[in-house]
């Protein structure tokens, strides 16, 4: 076997055939130029999405929910232990959203080795008084440092200092939606009312900005001691407990056991976000589907540019087969024509996949919801390259087998005969 005679043969039969081989070869270029261009946009706006929502939510929630009390005094009583016991409009036991032992429960947190990182929050529903309206919003204690390190709440502060509600006594971040509707600027005082009653002037530090409107039309910030004070608790009073672990996929079975060992409740992030993340899995799933179905495309066309080959170059082949070639040298030749395609066309793919990456990365993207982001989000992850190259290869190897194996079955005899 004659590897190198069958590398000319087959570069000889590319050059005979140059613009049908180019076609193809810009064929294979547009695939894997789109294929990756598309799966670094769409990978990256999850990114983005994920960011806004996930970056944003513990990987495990304990809390105190208010709901009816599952054992009823009816179910409870011996002599109804057997009977079915039909209970009507059962409204909810009194209860503490406060969450019971919360410095104990703090200090096993931070000792368990699974948990990256721990913040604790209070939240309470208030009233912004605005002269005679009250407008309804959510007053949020929180722990700056932890939350700044373990949910990046510095990211989102638009105007203002994170660091401010910490060092400011009885100070308010505003969500951006808030702040409009107060016509509230730096320095400005507001007035708050809880669901109790109590009132507390809180000075305005600075303003937050997620990008999600209805959440900033509502969300606002303070420290938990001035939460604390706004509602009349003392210094342990929490209602929250976010924990960020190092394993996200461990959340569930993490929130089961905190929940049995706490007596509270407890959620995960998978929980939470269930929608979320389905539709991110959809439009990365979108993303492949419309990259690989492009690089099928392109194996049609080199599948018959190299059927047209062979039946132009049906004299040759029966001229080599009688010369001495034999059926899987032709099938060789073929399928090195077809690999050549494929190698040249996903080289060039690559590249310019990538500038087109870098170009979509610099559009200016501007949103008010997004003020962080200034340009559109792009994912240069090696993965998609690699993908892109071992499918290249496999879609032009399967395109040139089959007419390669036609090749090599030609009776030159027939052939010769024909002429």
């Amino acid at each position: 076997m004659n590897y190198p005679l069958i590398v000319n043969i087959a570069v000889s039969l590319l050059k005979a055939r140059w613009r049908q081989t180019l076609v193809a070869a810009i064929g294979v270029t547009f695939s894997i130029t789109m294929f990756i261009a598309l799966l670094s946009f769409m990978t990256g706006l999850n990114g983005l999405l994920d960011g806004l929502i996930l970056n944003r939510t513990p990987h495990v929630r304990i809390y105190n929910d208010i709901k009816p009390t599952k054992g009823q005094p009816v179910t409870l009583a011996p002599e109804n232990k057997t009977a079915h016991n039909f209970i009507r409009s059962v409204k909810s036991a009194s209860g503490r959203l406060e969450i019971y032992n919360s410095a104990a429960i703090l200090d096993l947190l931070h000792h368990d080795s699974r948990v990256l990182g721990v913040a604790p929050k209070i939240v309470a529903p208030v009233f912004f008084n605005a002269g005679t309206i009250d407008i309804t919003g959510v007053v949020n204690g929180i722990d700056v440092q932890a939350e700044s390190s373990l949910f990046h709440f510095y990211e989102y502060i638009v105007a203002g200092n994170a660091i401010d509600l910490k060092n400011v006594p009885n100070s308010i971040i505003l969500g951006k939606g808030v702040a409009e509707k107060l016509l509230a600027e730096l320095g400005d005082v507001v007035q708050v009312t809880t669901s109790q009653g109590e009132m507390m002037p809180l000075k305005v530090v600075g303003y937050f900005q997620s990008g999600l409107q209805d959440f900033d039309k509502v969300q606002c910030y303070t420290s938990i001691n001035t939460a604390q004070k706004l509602l009349g608790k003392p210094n342990n009073y929490l209602t929250d407990i976010q924990i960020k672990l190092h394993d996200l996929n461990g959340a569930p079975a993490v929130a089961r056991e905190y929940g049995g060992l706490f007596q509270a409740d407890t959620e995960d992030i998978q929980t939470a976000n269930s929608q979320f993340e389905t539709g991110s899995f959809i439009r990365t799933l979108i993303s492949y589907s419309v990259g690989i179905t492009l690089l099928i495309v392109a194996g049609f066309g080199i599948y018959n540019i190299l059927n047209m080959m062979i039946y132009e170059k049906m004299d040759a082949i029966a001229i080599m087969k009688a010369t001495g070639f034999s059926g899987a040298d032709v099938n060789r030749i073929f399928i090195v024509i077809a690999l050549s395609i494929g190698l040249a066309g996903g080289a060039a793919g690559l590249v310019f996949g990538y500038i087109l990456s870098v170009v979509i990365n610099h559009i200016p993207f501007k949103t008010a919801a997004l003020p962080t982001i200034s340009t559109f989000p792009v994912n240069y992850n090696p993965v998609f390259y690699v993908i892109a190259t071992v499918f290249s290869l496999v879609t032009t190897y399967l395109a040139g087998f089959f007419p390669a194996r036609k090749a090599s079955k030609v009776d030159p005899v027939v052939i010769i005969r024909g002429k």
